[in-house]
């Protein structure tokens, strides 16, 4: 489905508007948490472990990263975009993670677009996602959608979720029939790994099986609690739209039982929504999550302490995927977890101000 909003010109500016609120308006949660709060880890008090001899490697994808940490897709499509994913994406190369950029759809609309979306130039080895909505994946050809992956170099191609949020945009896409069919096609026939990722209001159990059945084997979760996007668009619109966006602000699944949930169904699971610092992403993997991603960091400097904290081991049992190269049990990498975490919020606040950018909110872009 085509509405007017998709020219190339509404489409800048709704980035534009998502960045300008992100950094401006409060965009969290309000009255819901993520409920990490409710998963308390087991401290070990006898480690046997050497800090400095953890290792955080972790397999995503295909590909390893240096820490089981992420940088959500962000933004694409505008010209302030551009040098966001080209900063970022520097940086993220440079601490082994991964980073997904915002919506390819202004690059599908307009090919002109792309370079806003290219990084390969300045992060060549960086773990790097590419993303299309499932409404937009549904109304264009595998060869289209395979083109946006060759074009900016993806390793994956996220396909996101956004129905909520679509339901409060103005002119905002309706009819989500065929997105199950069209995830399931490029599953099929994409040759990179296709990551299903909701927006904000998390996934149920229902959706994981109805993923699974499609042949995804990798989700992003990105739960209730953090940045919410029917609340972000409740601020852009007017009348009884903004209305029901009010009603509607913290709508979802939280990411502790999304994130638990899915785990459970054997997918390969990346834990978003409300990840704001190394003790979240500890709980997160603690519950399943192969991976934790963020992209909304502390609103205040969060400095590195001076020595690391002694390590500490994870009550809930977690056994390692055959294909995860870390070595040992997954509970001895936690302790470093938390301080990768920690660097990662370190290293967006560096991506911020090298880009002379204001602070981002989570997957800005759709």
């Amino acid at each position: 489905m085509t509405h007017d909003n998709d020219s190339p010109v509404l489409l800048a500016q709704r980035k534009v508007d998502h960045l300008n609120l992100c950094n401006d308006a409060p965009v969290e949660a309000r009255g819901r948490s993520t409920l990490l709060e409710q998963v308390h880890l087991m401290h070990d008090s006898l480690p046997e472990l050497a800090f400095d001899a953890l290792d955080t490697r972790v397999e995503l994808c295909g590909r390893t990263l240096a820490a089981p940490l992420m940088v959500s897709g962000m933004t694409g499509g505008a010209d302030a975009a551009r040098d966001i994913n080209r900063t970022i994406a520097r940086v993220a190369e440079r601490h082994g993670l991964a980073f997904g950029v915002g919506s390819q759809r202004a690059m599908l609309r307009d090919p002109s677009l792309t370079s806003s979306y290219e990084v390969r130039d300045v992060a060549p080895n960086v773990v790097l996602f590419g993303n299309i909505g499932a409404v937009h994946a549904a109304t264009s050809s595998t060869a289209e959608i395979r083109e946006l992956v060759r074009r900016i170099g993806a390793d994956a191609l996220c396909v996101h979720l956004n129905p909520g949020q679509e339901m409060i945009q103005a002119h905002g896409d309706r009819d989500f029939q065929g997105c199950a069919d069209a995830i399931e096609r490029l599953a099929n026939e994409l040759d990179v790994p296709v990551i299903a990722k909701e927006t904000g209001c998390g996934m149920s159990r229902r959706t994981l099986a109805r993923l699974r059945k499609a042949g995804i084997t990798t989700v992003d979760v990105s739960g209730t609690g953090g940045t919410t996007w029917v609340g972000v668009e409740a601020l852009r619109a007017r009348g009884v739209q903004a209305q029901l966006g009010e009603l509607l602000w913290d709508w979802g699944v939280p990411t502790a039982p999304a994130v638990a949930w899915a785990a459970q169904s054997g997918m390969v699971t990346i834990a978003s929504g409300g990840i704001r610092n190394g003790l979240d992403a500890a709980r997160a993997i603690a519950l399943g999550a192969r991976v934790a991603s963020s992209a909304l960091p502390p609103p205040l400097p969060l400095p590195l302490p001076p020595a690391p904290p002694s390590p500490c081991t994870i009550s809930p049992k977690h056994p390692s995927s055959p294909s995860d190269p870390t070595p040992g049990p997954r509970s001895s990498r936690l302790s470093t977890t938390q301080r990768e975490a920690l660097r990662l919020s370190a290293t967006m606040r560096e991506a911020s101000s090298s880009s002379g950018t204001p602070r981002e909110g989570s997957s800005l872009s759709r």
